[in-house]
């Protein structure tokens, strides 16, 4: 895809342009769509998002213990005390985690999947700490059982 060339540059450089906007929109979409598939295809407490996730898991619960991840809060991302609080974490990533800043799709709710009313646009880091820590707990398994239960 053409619009999809210019989207490793600095986003700062396109202030609003829409056309963009529908482009950085479709990736994330794209992104999601996969990694639910994945999620119902195989046992995500095995699954490895990055070569770094034993390091995003340990770092996460270290900077949000008390964060819960099962059902999570928009104001535990979207705040301005949130986003003071994950700004060093996810700086942590850059130069070791291909667009850890990338505009990502995550579920608020692990037990449900992707729709409008259970996503917020997070960073690709945030993505990969609550999805690990989901993983790591088992929060996901049931999508894998959910599938399996309707191949019978």
């Amino acid at each position: 895809m053409a619009g999809e060339t210019g989207l490793d540059t600095n986003p700062a450089n396109y202030g609003n342009e829409s056309g963009v906007e529908i482009a950085w929109a479709m990736k994330a979409h794209h992104h999601a769509e996969t990694y639910f598939k994945l999620i119902s295809a195989i046992d995500a407490s095995r699954l490895r998002l990055t070569k770094f996730d034993d390091d995003i898991y340990r770092q996460f619960k270290r900077y949000f213990k008390m964060l819960k991840v099962d059902v999570i809060r928009v104001e535990d991302f979207k705040s301005e005390e949130a986003k003071v609080k994950w700004r060093p974490f996810c700086n942590m990533y850059q130069g070791k985690i291909d667009n850890y800043n990338f505009g990502t799709l995550l579920r608020i709710d692990c037990k449900r999947g992707y729709d409008e009313d259970n996503t917020i646009l997070v960073t690709r880091i945030q993505f990969y700490a609550v999805e690990i820590a989901r993983n790591r707990r088992g929060l996901n398994k049931h999508f894998l059982e959910k599938a399996a239960d309707t191949q019978d």
